[in-house]
């Protein structure tokens, strides 16, 4: 029987989650010491924001000094409220800094970016024009962040319709994996009404990925994460360590 070689060896899938993106940054980081080095990533939201600068040359320790004892204030601007109550100013601007690539041609590896186009109700997976607009679109949580618009289209939050998007890169792995930084575990208690709005949307952000998740071969899902919420930048030690230790427990279940 003849088998057809992938294009890819490691192809990883990176969740949306605000800030609880500090544990990609940890799950990179012990994927890289057990010697898996994803050569294409997928990723959304937060996930789209690390994985552009993973993809640019930066070491998973770099990605997370970039962020760690920044105040949220830093990477927002408060406008007259329209579309939107803020915008994602200042992490436009950091993005620019940081990263060498200014189109998706120019990465050292692959990347694919979720995005909600909101005209037309669907997903689009991005891998060609310039980079940092898009990342942006990605990242822009209705009602809370300005809608982002290239081209003439509204984007938002890629995360609305597809937080785990394995489909551009599914086909093409030899080995892929998955991680989600949204994980649902029973709570008794709701403080406030943001903790009722937030549990609710991923909820059904759950639901949408429960398919998916049997098609990984890795599947990474940080259930301690829960405790943290997604828009707490002091927490990001925490959650960077949290993503390296679930990581080193998934690999050792799968033999790594």
């Amino acid at each position: 029987m003849i088998t057809t070689a992938k294009k890819y060896k490691t192809g990883i899938v990176l969740s949306g989650g605000a800030l609880r993106g500090f544990a990609h940054a940890g799950v990179l980081k012990a994927l890289n010491e057990a010697g898996i080095f994803p050569d294409v990533v997928s990723g959304v939201s937060a996930g789209s924001i690390v994985g552009a600068l993973y993809c640019d040359g930066f070491t998973p320790d770099e990605i997370y000094t970039i962020f760690v004892n920044k105040k949220l204030t830093k990477f927002l601007e408060f406008i007259v409220p329209n579309k939107g109550l803020v915008r994602l100013t200042g992490l436009y601007k950091t993005l620019l800094e940081k990263l060498q690539a200014k189109h998706f041609s120019e990465l050292k590896i692959p990347l694919f970016v979720a995005v909600t186009n909101l005209n037309e109700a669907t997903t689009e997976f991005i891998s060609k024009g310039e980079l940092t607009p898009y990342i942006i679109a990605s990242s822009t949580v209705p009602i809370m962040f300005q809608p982002a618009v290239i081209d003439g289209i509204t984007y938002v939050d890629g995360g609305i319709l597809n937080n785990l998007p394995l489909e551009p890169i599914e086909n093409d792995c030899e080995l892929l994996i998955g991680v989600n930084i949204n994980p649902i575990v029973p709570e008794k208690e709701f403080e406030g009404m943001m903790k009722v709005a937030d549990r609710t949307v991923h909820m059904m952000i759950s639901k949408i990925n429960d398919h998916k998740i049997p098609r990984f071969d890795i599947y990474i899902e940080p259930t301690e994460l829960h405790k943290h919420s997604p828009f707490d930048m002091s927490k990001g030690k925490e959650m960077q360590q949290i993503g390296y230790k679930a990581t080193k427990r998934a690999l050792k279940e799968k033999g790594y």
